[in-house]
């Protein structure tokens, strides 16, 4: 639970903050949950909502698509030629901006399809799909530049 919120809100003191928030929540709420998933599951949910709600407190701005014009190819780096340690690529995707990270997040870690993640962060599913897109592509460029920094 401590790694989704870490993976999402990016501090560990917010992921601190995040997980014993959510503790607290589940165990207030405890004759809400109806076993219709495990209690890890449900757990979880409530990690992923309390740390997105975080990230809407401090600011986190999705971009719509509307705004933003022409998605490029999705397949402009060759992500074949590209070989990383887990290291590398958890401490590059640390460096993505908030909105991009997020969705990253969720849709590779997480496993939420992007329906879901729309649900969960209320934008639109286009929006998703091209936060997804741009965030996928922003940490290949920096994987590629080798733009990694400990934090």
């Amino acid at each position: 639970m401590f790694n989704t919120a870490l993976r999402i809100v990016n501090k560990v003191p917010d992921a601190e903050d995040v997980l014993q928030d959510s503790f607290i929540d589940a165990f207030m709420q405890l004759k809400a949950f109806e076993n219709r998933s495990t209690f890890g599951a449900w757990l979880k949910q409530i990690v992923v909502f309390k740390s997105i709600a975080l990230l809407k407190r401090q600011r986190m701005n999705f971009v719509d698509v509307e705004m933003i014009g022409e998605l490029p190819e999705e397949n402009e780096i060759d992500e074949a030629e590209i070989f990383y340690t887990a290291d590398m690529i958890k401490q590059t995707i640390q460096q993505l901006p908030d909105g991009y990270r997020t969705v990253l997040s969720l849709y590779l870690f997480e496993g939420y399809d992007h329906e879901e993640i729309s649900e969960i962060l209320g934008v639109a599913q286009s929006t998703v799909r091209s936060q997804y897109i741009r965030a996928k592509q922003k940490l290949l460029q920096l994987l590629k530049k080798g733009e990694v920094y400990e934090q």
